[in-house]
C-alpha cells in the first residue's frame, strides 16, 4: 500500500483522532484502502505518521458507520458492498427523498431554497477542481439541508446514515473518466426546479439523480482503482501534515488526490 500520509491535509485544532478519521476516509474514497482487506492499527499508523492508538480511535469509528469491520488479533477489515446492498441503500433513499423533495418544494418559501444555491454551486465547481473530498462534502451538505427544510431530523439521521454505508470507492477513477461533473451540475437543476414550485419536475430530477448516483456506485465497485506504485506518493513535495502531540510532525507528500486540494471532510456519501 502506498504511502498515506498524503491525505493528512487536516486543521490543527482538530483532534487527532478526527484527522486521522479524516486521513483514513480519504484513502477510502481514492480506492488506497481496498475492500475485503484487512489493515492493522500499527501499520496504518506508519503509513500516516502517527502513533497507533488515534488510528485505532478512528477505525473504532469507522467500525461504527459500517465502513470497516474489526478482525480479532489482526486490525480491521475493509467492508465490501454488495451490488444487492448499493440497490437496497438506493431504494431506500428514493422512498425517502424523493417524496420529502416534493413535500419541501411545495412548503418552503423562496428564501430558505435560494439559501442552499451556493452549497449546489460549490458541488459542481469541487467536481471541477477534482476535490472529490471536498465534493462529496459538499454533496452531504446539501442533500441533508433540503431534507432538514421538512423539519424531520429523524428523516435527515436516517438519510445521513445511508449515505454513510453507501460510500464511493476508486472516485478517482471517475473522476478521471470525467463523469461527476454531470451529477453534480443536477443539484443546480433540482434546485431551480423547488424553486419554481415544479413538484413533479423536482421529484423526477432526484429520482433521475439517485438512479445515476447508483450508477456511478456500480462502476467504482466493477472498477476499483489502481493501487498505487510502493514510494510513489513519498517522493512527491512534502505539504501539510499529521501531528502527533506536541513536537512530533508527520511530514506528508501531496501525492494525486493531495494535489487536487483535498480538504477535511465529514463522512463520505
Amino acid at each position: 500500500m502506498g504511502d498515506l500520509r498524503q491525505y493528512g491535509l487536516v486543521r490543527a485544532q482538530e483532534r487527532l483522532r478526527d484527522q486521522v478519521g479524516h486521513a483514513l476516509r480519504a484513502a477510502l474514497i481514492a480506492g488506497e484502502l481496498r475492500p475485503g482487506q484487512i489493515y492493522s492499527a500499527p501499520g496504518l499508523a506508519g503509513d500516516l505518521g502517527v502513533s497507533a492508538t488515534p488510528v485505532r480511535e478512528a477505525m473504532l469509528d469507522l467500525a461504527r458507520e459500517g465502513l470497516v469491520e474489526p478482525v480479532r488479533n489482526k486490525g480491521f477489515r475493509i467492508t465490501e458492498v454488495s451490488e444487492r446492498d448499493l440497490d437496497q441503500y438506493t431504494e431506500l433513499r428514493t422512498l425517502i427523498e424523493v417524496p420529502t423533495v416534493g413535500r419541501v418544494t411545495r412548503t418552503a418559501d423562496r428564501e430558505q431554497l435560494e439559501a442552499l444555491r451556493p452549497v449546489a454551486e460549490e458541488i459542481v465547481a469541487r467536481a471541477r477542481q477534482h476535490d472529490l473530498i471536498g465534493y462529496l462534502e459538499a454533496d452531504r451538505r446539501f442533500h441533508l439541508a433540503v431534507l432538514a427544510l421538512s423539519g424531520n431530523s429523524r428523516l435527515v439521521e436516517t438519510v445521513g446514515d445511508l449515505r454513510k454505508r453507501s460510500r464511493l470507492y476508486g472516485l478517482n477513477g471517475l473522476d478521471e473518466a470525467g463523469r461527476l461533473v454531470s451529477s453534480a451540475e443536477e443539484h443546480l437543476e433540482l434546485l431551480d426546479l423547488m424553486i419554481a414550485g415544479d413538484v413533479a419536475g423536482a421529484q423526477a430530477c432526484m429520482t433521475r439523480h439517485l438512479g445515476h448516483v447508483r450508477s456511478l456506485w456500480a462502476v467504482a465497485h466493477d472498477e476499483p482503482a489502481v493501487a498505487r506504485e510502493p514510494g510513489r506518493a513519498a517522493a512527491r513535495e512534502p505539504d501539510h501534515a499529521l501531528t502527533d502531540g506536541p513536537g512530533r510532525p508527520a511530514a506528508s507528500a501531496p501525492g494525486r488526490a493531495a494535489a487536487r486540494g483535498l480538504e477535511p471532510a465529514g463522512r463520505p456519501g
